[in-house]
């Protein structure tokens, strides 16, 4: 039942977007509490679900676990328990080699306005793989009958809505609103929020108007700076379904460190192979 309840666990984690570390015994010699094929889950307090055998061997690679959410690295650990003169957590007299893999929590992206081009970028985002959270202040839009299978659906006034959602260093934030008078609810506490993006849809004359209510807010313009507005990459798109690419186009750059420039190669054959 130990290992129904760890694999139960890490998708609860992986599903509601919590990191996580697993960590499995995959080889033992000699005298070990556990068997090869053991897992532990590790969350980013110290607290776990399952055990590889308790005791100092434990506190260490909950550590070790605790680390490669640190750094975000997978690791191959070997923990004897031979002699705790020389520092090993216990006296069993075998060893165990522990595989330790982080899970982190999944980019999120929350899409604020559930029109039609919200929700195809909401549809497109889950399919990229982003944990996907709507909100509208309209609940007829707002829903899963409207929007289906989405990870969080948040109904609330624009004021709202960053204090209705946590805002993080993994959360990408689209809005797609329907006008100047949402957009000035929506913006101030936003700008505040240690996200990577915030994309505002709309012509360059709506944000033009949008800046200078926010700062005639006392928005300064280093935080209204941070606003990629008209939001997107460039592809003349029309239909909700090609403005929602040309979003997640961008988002999915600026997360992979692009640059959006074409990749066609044009020069000769012959360059290429030394490149």
């Amino acid at each position: 039942m130990d290992e129904e309840n760890v694999l139960e666990a890490l998708y609860q984690a992986r599903r509601a977007g919590v990191p996580v570390a697993l960590a499995i015994v995959v080889r033992t010699q000699g005298s070990m509490p556990r068997h090869a094929g053991t897992k532990m889950l590790i969350y980013s307090d110290g607290k776990i679900v399952g055990t590889i055998g308790g005791g100092a061997m434990e506190s260490r690679v909950i550590q070790d676990g605790l680390a490669a959410l640190a750094d975000g690295q997978p690791r191959l650990v070997t923990y004897r328990l031979n002699d705790l003169r020389d520092g090993d957590p216990g006296v069993c007299g075998g060893s165990a080699d522990i595989y330790i893999e982080p899970h982190g929590a999944p980019p999120t992206l929350v899409v604020i306005g559930c029109g039609h081009v919200g929700k195809a970028l909401a549809e497109l985002g889950k399919w990229l793989g982003f944990r996907v959270i709507v909100s509208d202040d309209r609940p007829e839009l707002c829903s899963p009958e409207h929007i289906p299978n989405m990870d969080g659906y948040v109904v609330a006034p624009p004021s709202e809505v960053a204090a209705r959602i946590p805002l993080t260093a993994q959360t990408y934030i689209a809005a797609v609103t329907r006008g100047l008078p949402v957009d000035e609810q929506l913006f101030p506490p936003l700008l505040s929020a240690p996200v990577p993006y915030i994309g505002l849809i709309g012509s360059r004359r709506r944000w033009a108007l949008t800046a200078k209510a926010l700062e005639e807010r006392g928005i300064s313009r280093e935080q209204i700076a941070r606003v990629r507005a008209p939001i997107g990459l460039e592809l003349n798109a029309e239909t909700p379904r090609e403005i929602a690419l040309s979003i997640m186009a961008e988002i999915v750059m600026l997360r992979n460190g692009g640059d959006g420039k074409p990749m066609q190669w044009l020069g000769t054959p012959q360059q290429a192979e030394t490149q």
